[in-house]
């Protein structure tokens, strides 16, 4: 327990280096599904209250299905405040995917009930948000506003995919998420590319079947 304990006190060390700077709603943001071949990139931004301690967060890659979703409910009921937004894979297509995680990340800021003051990012570039923000290489690992941000986007966008498994039962949304794996290739050779696939990730195929 006490392990613990120092591992989230640890991930509230960004937070507490910009509060001691005079910020006081620290948001963070990130994103999920930028690489699969089909559906939505989502984003999250979470603002949470000082010091909360939420056992077992990190980032949502280094966590078990069900342990996400035990903490998506835990970080929705404790937040001050979480919004999350999706860019579509016919928006995907049109902007590029690194323009649509940008503007979804921005819609999610933009979202959240409560306006931040600084904004914590994964990754190594942002674009669009005005509010005072830095970046955080593997963010979701060293900060626990990111890694709420994580989770919640996660979630979100594998809950979107099963109904797109749903709707198109023959790609196996359900098992993969929409990722390039084996079964799903071989899907999209058998059945074609669906409307949710992301075209530009898939000129090579498109091309071949002209």
């Amino acid at each position: 327990m006490k392990n613990e304990q120092e591992r989230i006190a640890q991930m509230w060390e960004e937070e507490h280096r910009l509060m001691a700077e005079g910020y006081q709603l620290i948001a963070g943001v990130d994103e999920a599904g930028r690489g699969p071949l089909a559906g939505p990139v989502y984003a999250a931004a979470v603002i949470l209250p000082r010091d909360i301690v939420i056992e077992g967060i990190n980032d949502s890659k280094k966590l078990s299905e069900k342990k996400r979703d035990a903490l998506y409910d835990e970080i929705k009921e404790k937040a001050l405040c979480y919004a999350v937004a999706s860019v579509d894979e016919h928006i995907i297509d049109e902007i590029n995917i690194l323009e649509a995680t940008f503007l979804a990340m921005k819609q999610a800021v933009a979202s959240l009930s409560q306006q931040p003051d600084y904004v914590l990012i994964d990754g190594n570039q942002t674009k669009g948000i005005t509010i005072p923000h830095e970046t955080l290489v593997k963010g979701d690992a060293r900060s626990i506003s990111i890694a709420a941000a994580s989770i919640l986007a996660k979630v979100e966008r594998d809950r979107y995919l099963l109904k797109l498994a749903e709707e198109y039962p023959q790609y196996g949304f359900e098992k993969h998420k929409g990722y390039g794996t084996k079964a799903h290739y071989e899907a999209i050779e058998q059945y074609g590319i669906s409307p949710v696939h992301r075209r530009s990730f898939l000129k090579k195929i498109l091309g071949e079947n002209k």
